[in-house]
């Protein structure tokens, strides 16, 4: 495995891969759900391409950039285990410059998520396609987890004519059902037991809509039944465009879920 550094050192390397290329995108801190989507990628590309780079675009003013977990020796184990081809790790200035050209995300950027972090996905979409332009990836990889940033990453590929297959991939989770994420690392003891709320009132939504129900009022309130005890930022169900539904439509509605232990979002979801 080679670990590049440098815009030019990528460039140079890219131009002369003839062969197929699967990027996974990550901010390092890597667990089981990253080298998922490592796995996949070796599967299906004869070359497999990581970047890790912890984005401050994507933060805004209250969120702390520093706190945000670091392990790059320990990152770099991983994907020489995972027998990762290149590995790209950038500093800040290497990837941002003071006279960017800004990328404006769509309309449906502003709810959920984009409403609780505006600016977000702005930051998001500006680092993403600089990287997509740096790999030129076959194929790119991304987890179900962040449903919202997955939606309009296929969105931008799409609008800006991109010839790159997103490849969405499926939530892993730890033996309880807690949906794997960077920032677990942050729960005690307490939360993390109370956290499995999470994905248990998931499930029970899945099983409910499995057995017939279609009303998003009654799923909605078992949902929120089951983790009473917990500070809920939201719930919601929509399409798979994040439009707003009426009624639960089979094999097109995602339920989202984000939950607040202190100062840790953490953020679950079932596509049904």
């Amino acid at each position: 495995m080679e670990v590049i550094k440098t815009i030019e050192e990528l460039q140079n390397i890219r131009k002369n891969i003839t062969k197929s290329v699967g990027f996974v995108p990550t901010m390092g801190a890597l667990h089981n759900g990253h080298i998922s989507l490592i796995k996949k990628a070796k599967e299906e590309n004869e070359i497999v391409i990581v970047s890790i780079f912890v984005n401050p675009t994507q933060f805004l003013p209250n969120e702390d950039l520093s706190k945000y977990p670091r392990k790059d020796e320990a990152d770099i184990k991983i994907c020489q285990m995972c027998k990762v081809d290149y590995l790209f790790m950038p500093e800040v200035s290497t990837m941002h410059t003071n006279e960017e050209v800004l990328i404006k995300a769509p309309q449906n950027s502003y709810v959920l998520e984009g409403f609780t972090r505006p600016g977000h996905f702005d930051g998001v979409l500006q680092v993403v396609l600089k990287l997509f332009n740096l790999t030129q990836p076959t194929n790119a990889y991304f987890g179900k987890k962040d449903a919202q940033q997955l939606v309009l990453i296929q969105q931008m590929v799409k609008n800006l004519f991109l010839p790159i297959n997103i490849i969405p991939c499926d939530i892993v989770r730890e033996v309880d059902g807690l949906a794997l994420s960077s920032r677990n690392v942050y729960l005690d003891k307490t939360q993390r037991e109370n956290a499995l709320l999470i994905s248990k009132s998931l499930y029970m939504a899945g099983s409910l809509i499995a057995s017939g129900e279609r009303n998003i009022k009654a799923v909605k309130d078992k949902i929120y039944k089951i983790m009473n005890s917990l500070d809920i930022e939201y719930v919601t169900i929509v399409d798979k465009n994040f439009n707003e539904i009426n009624i639960i439509e089979p094999s097109n509605t995602i339920i989202l879920v984000v939950v607040r232990f202190g100062n840790v979002r953490l953020l679950d979801n079932i596509w049904l």
